[in-house]
């Protein structure tokens, strides 16, 4: 996911929005759950990290869509949603 965000990030900052959205939506968003095995690996999360990492989806979903209509701070708004689901995530459930 590191690595869509990092993507993500430089279309944005080259004004390639529409780029940027399909990536967030291909390789994070809600449309993204089957390619990568998300049923398959929610078995075995606990009930909070599926909760996280389900919003964490839903809010790539939600930036592409923001991101298609063209205006960057709104995109970069929306991108927020993203990372503070990976951080709430990552904070909570670390291997120590």
């Amino acid at each position: 996911h590191l690595a869509a965000l990092n993507e993500i990030l430089a279309k944005l900052a080259a004004g390639e929005l529409d780029e940027a959205a399909e990536i967030a939506e291909s390789r994070l968003g809600m449309s993204s759950l089957q390619s990568h095995g998300a049923s398959h690996m929610a078995k075995v999360m606990p009930e909070g990290m599926r909760r996280v990492g389900t919003s964490m989806h839903r809010a790539a979903s939600k930036f592409a869509l923001k991101a298609q209509e063209g205006e960057g701070v709104p995109a970069y708004g929306a991108l927020s949603e993203v990372t503070a689901a990976c951080v709430a995530c990552h904070s909570a459930y670390r291997v120590r």
